[in-house]
C-alpha cells in the first residue's frame, strides 16, 4: 500500500504518542554478540596475577600497564546470564571498557548485577565498579588507571554517588566534615567538588540507597544536558550535578565517551543503551 500524506499523518500522530515508538528511539551500545564499539584498557596487574609477556621489576611487581585493547585474561568478555547476553567484567585487573562513540546531550540506561568473585586489592571490601562519563582524556591519567571524567559510582550500597576524577563539579550538598564525605541535599547551597582533602572532596554521597539485594538486576540511568547531569537508580533521582568542568575549572564538560569500570569485583552489565536529548525531560527538571 502506498502511504499518501492523508494516510501517513494519523500514523505519525499515533507513533508520536505511543510507548513503542518512544522506546524504539533508544540506541543499543551493546550488540549482544561481542565488544564491537568499545575499547579496553587495563592497568598494572597485582603481582600475584600471572600475565605472560608483561614486564616485572626487580621487586616482582609489574612495571607497565597491560594497556589498550589487550586483554590476555579476558577481563572483559561477552557471556550468557539469566538466558540473555551480558558484558561480563571479571574485575581481576583494574581498567575500563570505553565507548568509541562520544555523547553530548543524552540519556544513558543500563542494568547491572554483582557476581561473586573479588580480587586484590579489593578482595575484602564492598564490590565496586562505575559508569564513567564526560571522559576528556585517556585512561591511565588518573592514578595510573582512570581517565579524567565524572563518575556515577556503582558500588555496593553507594550506587549513584558522584566522584570527580581529575575534574570539578558543583552539587547542592552538606560539605565534607572529617572522614564523612559531602552528602547530596537539594535544599543546601552549591559546593564545588574537585580534590580529596577538605570540604571540596571529590566524592558526594547520593541522597538515598535504592540498590536491590545482591543477586538482582539494578537499573541505572544517567541524563546529561550541557554541564548538568542527573543520577537515577531504579527509577529514583539520587543526585544532580551542576557545572561539570575539567580539573583547572576552565573548560565545561559537555560531551565525551562513557566507560564501565573493572575495579576488583565481578559484575555483569546488560541492556546498555542511549537516547539523544535536546533538553532535560520535564519529569527530571
Amino acid at each position: 500500500m502506498r502511504l499518501t500524506p492523508r494516510l501517513l499523518a494519523p500514523l505519525l500522530l499515533a507513533c508520536a504518542s505511543s510507548a513503542f515508538c518512544a522506546a524504539s528511539s533508544w540506541k543499543p551500545l551493546f550488540n549482544e554478540k561481542d565488544l564491537t564499539g568499545w575499547d579496553t584498557w587495563l592497568a598494572k596487574p597485582e603481582a600475584s596475577i600471572e600475565v605472560p609477556g608483561l614486564v616485572r621489576g626487580a621487586d616482582g611487581k609489574y612495571s607497565e600497564p597491560i594497556g589498550p585493547n589487550r586483554d590476555p585474561l579476558g577481563v572483559f568478555r561477552v557471556e550468557t546470564l539469566d538466558g540473555a547476553p551480558v558484558i561480563h567484567i571479571s574485575g581481576q585487573i583494574f581498567g575500563t571498557l570505553t565507548s568509541k562513540e562520544t555523547f553530548a546531550n543524552c540519556h544513558v540506561r543500563l542494568q547491572f548485577k554483582w557476581g561473586e568473585r573479588r580480587w586484590a586489592p579489593r578482595a575484602d571490601v564492598v564490590r565496586d565498579s562505575g559508569l564513567l562519563y564526560r571522559i576528556h582524556g585517556p585512561s591511565g591519567v588518573s592514578g595510573g588507571v582512570w581517565p579524567p571524567c565524572i563518575e556515577l559510582q556503582i558500588q555496593e550500597h553507594d550506587v549513584g554517588d558522584l566522584w570527580t576524577v581529575d575534574s570539578r563539579a558543583y552539587v547542592t550538598a552538606t560539605p565534607k566534615v572529617g572522614d564523612k564525605f559531602a552528602v547530596y541535599d537539594p535544599t543546601k547551597p552549591l559546593i564545588e567538588l574537585w580534590k580529596w582533602e577538605g570540604p571540596n572532596s571529590s566524592r558526594c554521597v547520593k541522597m538515598a540507597d535504592y540498590e536491590k539485594p545482591r543477586g538482582e538486576w539494578n537499573t541505572v540511568e544517567l541524563l546529561c544536558v550541557g554541564e548538568e547531569s542527573i543520577h537515577v537508580v531504579n527509577g529514583h533521582v539520587v543526585l544532580r550535578v551542576k557545572q561539570a568542568r575539567d580539573f583547572d575549572g576552565k573548560a565545561a564538560l559537555t560531551s565525551g565517551a562513557i566507560a564501565l569500570q573493572s575495579e576488583g569485583a565481578e559484575v555483569f552489565y546488560r541492556n546498555v543503551e542511549v537516547l539523544p536529548l535536546e533538553e532535560l525531560p520535564a519529569e527530571y527538571r
